[in-house]
Formats: structure tokens, sequence, C-alpha cells
């Protein structure tokens, strides 16, 4: 899975345009990194800018931002209505997808540590990536803000993690927060009521700080961890809503916070009606919420991405107060590659593309094509079987073998143009330089290296393909014989995908001047064919015992 790391850096800037362009545009000199949303405050004098990427651009893209603030901001001309210490104020990693906190609070101390080894910035860590446990805690780092810095500086038990001297670069900088935290999630969740004060007991009821005790002693807690929650009137709607900042989503996924709303909002004689995001947020979150929404209703879970997201956004009603377009408030969708490759083609402009005189996409990738159908209809039959009347105690056994299938296709899906990427690869290596022994010998061994990966990946179409096999004789056994014939073909497939990738494994293991590693990969070639011919002919004499005339 690829590694994709949010940065929400605060710049104590919010009314010189020119400035906060000046910002924007070095974060944006970083290929790799995407410049999600700008949000200047006048009267905070403070601007948020949201980037993500994967971890080293995202890094890069922060140092370069806090470099420009440094030159561009003064703060011992700053003010404005926010807590402020520095010119790049706060400066948080967020893990998004493929990455734990844990290794973002590393990389948040290092990005910490290069603040003030290369530009003399002082540098508190705070929440995930905090030395010290108070630290932990933003406010604490940030206490006495800007002003209390040379104080804070010439104290043991105060002074920043890294740096510590109020010399002319800390009077000019002040001192900037590196954390790491986990994504927030801020969610109002609308209520059939224009109540402040019902929707306010509501949030009480739920929000990890809860109310204040009758008695005058303590809190009551609430019932959800990780949660902010207050409830308020919003003129523009004529509603009342719970609004809410999920800090841990892991603690309290956003399904579960809308369930539990929802209860407490029925104790109370209310209904919630819907749910507004507030912002962007990680795909897992409404796949999370999609899946857990599937496994209510006793259905598969094996469906498309974009189907368990549309069940997420119905589920809790998202689109309840204006439309919700997953492509405009998912990170991942809004970082996807704009380019389109063979897989995003249609049947007829990806058959009309092979037939063209392009030597790519070529058999290798047909064959991840036929892989991925071989696949797709394995996991046909298991979502076919799950809702079979009759057999409703068995979802979850055909939900799991629509996973499984899922996974596979979307593994196929990637295959055919990474079989078409390896072939190109090959045709640019042939076109380096040779006027010199060095630029031969550099020419020669990326050959070598480019026609050994275009071995590896049809090898890698093979071990896909088989593992669908598997799933096609399970589905022609005991899944719904309505379908068996769905089941054969689904073989019949998957043997010829792996047949296909096979001569492609030899064929550019035929082309390698050093065979030594060619033959392990023709040695497992040989062998997933054997083991693929032994499945198909089970699936095959089961598909025509259900079929007999």
């Amino acid at each position: 899975m690829k590694q994709l790391v949010e940065c929400v850096p605060n710049y104590s800037e919010g009314r010189d345009k020119n400035v906060i362009d000046a910002i924007v545009a070095a974060i944006e000199t970083v290929e790799g990194v995407k410049v999600l949303d700008v949000d200047p405050g006048e009267a905070t004098n403070r601007t948020v800018v949201t980037f993500v990427g994967e971890p080293a651009p995202v890094c890069e893209a922060a140092f370069r931002g806090a470099a420009k603030a440094q030159e561009l901001i003064d703060m011992r001309k700053h003010h404005g209505a926010h807590p402020r210490s520095g010119a790049t104020d706060v400066l948080p990693l967020i893990p998004v997808a493929g990455i734990t906190l844990e290794e973002c609070a590393t990389l948040a101390r290092g990005l910490a540590q290069r603040l003030w080894e290369e530009l003399g910035i002082p540098c508190y860590c705070y929440e995930a990536a905090a030395f010290k446990p108070e630290r932990k805690n933003l406010a604490v780092c940030r206490e006495g803000e800007y002003e209390a810095l040379p104080e804070k500086m010439a104290s043991t038990d105060n002074k920043p993690d890294f740096g510590g001297a109020w010399n002319e670069v800390a009077q000019k900088a002040g001192a900037t927060n590196v954390g790491a935290r986990n994504f927030l999630v801020a969610v109002n969740f609308n209520l059939n009521t224009t109540s402040t004060r019902r929707a306010m007991a509501v949030a009480f009821d739920v929000r990890e700080k809860g109310r204040k005790n009758p008695s005058g002693e303590g809190w009551i807690p609430g019932t959800l961890k990780g949660t902010k929650a207050i409830g308020w009137y919003i003129d523009e709607y004529g509603i009342a809503q719970v609004s809410m900042n999920i800090t841990d989503i892991d603690a309290t996924p956003l399904h579960v916070a809308f369930e539990e709303v929802c209860a407490k909002a029925a104790a109370r004689g209310l209904r919630v009606t819907g749910a507004e995001i507030v912002g962007l947020v990680p795909k897992r979150v409404l796949l999370e919420a999609g899946r857990f929404y599937l496994e209510k209703q006793q259905r598969s879970l094996g469906i498309s991405e974009e189907e368990i997201v549309k069940i997420a956004v119905k589920s809790m009603s998202l689109d309840d107060l204006k439309p919700f377009n997953p492509k405009e408030k998912v990170i991942e969708y809004m970082m996807a590659d704009e380019k389109k490759g063979l897989a995003q083609m249609t049947v007829e402009g990806f058959t009309r593309e092979t037939a063209s005189e392009s030597a790519a996409p070529g058999g290798g990738s047909v064959s991840a094509c036929m892989g991925a159908f071989a696949a797709a209809l394995a996991t046909m039959v298991a979502n076919l079987s799950s809702h079979k009347r009759g057999w409703d105690a068995r979802w979850k056994e055909f939900s799991d073998v629509a996973e499984q299938g899922q996974k596979l296709v979307d593994e196929l899906l990637l295959l055919i143009d990474e079989d078409t990427a390896a072939f190109n690869r090959i045709m640019d290596c042939f076109s380096m330089p040779k006027g010199t022994d060095e630029e031969k010998a550099a020419r020669t061994k990326a050959i070598e290296e480019a026609t050994l990966y275009a071995a590896q990946v049809p090898l890698k179409t093979m071990e896909a393909s088989l593992k669908a096999l598997p799933l096609a004789l399970q589905m022609a056994q005991s899944g719904n014989p309505a379908s068996a014939s769905d089941a054969g073909v689904a073989a019949l497939a998957a043997v010829a995908a792996i047949q296909g990738a096979r001569l492609n494994v030899r064929i550019n293991a035929a082309g390698l001047k050093d065979k030594a590693p060619a033959l392990p990969l023709l040695a497992r070639a040989d062998a997933i064919v054997t083991e693929a011919q032994s499945i198909e002919q089970q699936v095959l004499d089961t598909v025509n015992n259900h079929i007999e005339l």
C-alpha cells in the first residue's frame, strides 16, 4: 500500500496574500506533494495549509514552507487573535494510509531537528512526537506564546527540544511546534430540532469529557473516547447540530460515533437525520463504515470500493444537507493520478488499443486482464450465492470468498499496466547512449535489469491468477448451482491467464545474458501451470456434473 501523510502547518500570517502565496509556492516546488487547501484568517492573522503526499516529499515540503515563512514573517511584529509562538507555529504530520502514528512521530522529530540544525529555528515536539509526557499537550509547548520564549529558552525545564538560544534567528522566527497526531475528523450530526440546549445535552452524553457532575465535584465522562463535541444552531440549515471533532479515529470510528449519537438523541426524543463531514477524510473512514453497515445487513462485503463508499454515504445520510462527492472529500481520491491507464479504459478501448500497431499492450497485459476476469467471475458467483433465497445463514461464507476475489481483481488490474510498463522500460533502456565504454556498460546493465523485471511481472500475474482457481472451485462445489457455468469460465480464464503469462516469463528470460536469475522464475512458472491444470480439471468436472443433460 502506498504511504500517505498529511501535513497541516499553521503560519502566523493571514493578511498579506503575497506572503501566503510565497509560502504555498515553496511547498508546491516539491514533486509528489499536493496542496489540498489554503485557509487564511484575517482576525487570527494565521493561515492553515493542508497538503498530502508520501512521507519524504511531505517532510521536504514542510521544511521548505517553514524556511520561506522564516524568511518572510517577523514575529516581533505579529499580532492576531489566535495563540502562536512562531512564524511556522504548528507543523503536525498525520498518517493517512499505509503508515503508523509512531512512524509519523519519528518523521516529526527528524523534521524538528533539521529545522534547528539547518535553519536555526527552535522547536518543541508535541503529541505523539513529544519527548516529555507533558508536551503531548500542544498548549503546554505554546504556553505564554511568543512573548514567553526568552524566559522559556533560558529555563532548563522549559527550553525547546531543539535549540534554545534567544538569538536574532529565534527573535524573528519564534519557535515551531512540530508534532504527529491522528487524523481529526470534523463532523456535524443533524438533528430534527431547533433546540441548542437539547443538542448540547446529546453532545455532553457522548463527548469524552462529558458534563460537569451536578454535585459540583468533577465530571461525568461521555461514551465516546477521543471525541470533543458541542451543540449549536445553524441559521443556514434551520436546525441544531451536534458538532464533533473525532481526534482518535481508531478509538472511535466515524460510524461508531454516528450510531452512538443516534442512540443518545433517540433517548432524548430526537432523531439524527444525517451527518455533514467538514473538510476531508481518509478513505478508510468511509470503507470501515460501509463494511460495518453491510455486516449489519448481512450483505456480502466483497463488492467494489465504490459501492462500499456509497453504502457508507447512504447509511449515515452524508448527503442530507448537500451532495456528497467522494472525489472531493476523500484524500486518496484527491491524490489519485489523473492519467488513465489501460485498466481504466473501456473494454472496447482496451481491445482496440491491443489491436493497434503498437507493441504494447501485448500478451502480458492481456493475460493479466484474463486473470482479472477470472477473479471477477468467481467473486460474482460468491456475491450471487450470498443473496440466494434460503441461504441467508451462509452470507458470511460467501462474503469471505468475495472479499478475497475483490483483492485479486485489484491486484490483477494493476498488473495490466505493470506489464506494459515493464516492456516500455526495456525500450527506454535501448535508447540509452552508448558512445563510450562506460555508457555501453551502463546501458547493458540497465537492459539486463529491465529484462529480468519484465520476466518477474508476468510471474506475479501467474501467482495471482492461481489464487483465483481455488475460489472458482469452491464456488463450483458450494455456490449457487445456477451460476456453475460462471465458475467454470472463471477456471478457464485463470488457466488461460497463467499459460499466457508463462509465455511472457519464458520469452523475457530468454533475452537475459545471465540465465541464473531466470532459473527459479521458470521453475516456479512450470509448477504453477501444473497446479493450475489440476484445479481446473476439478472445477470442470464439478461444473459438468451440475449441468448434465
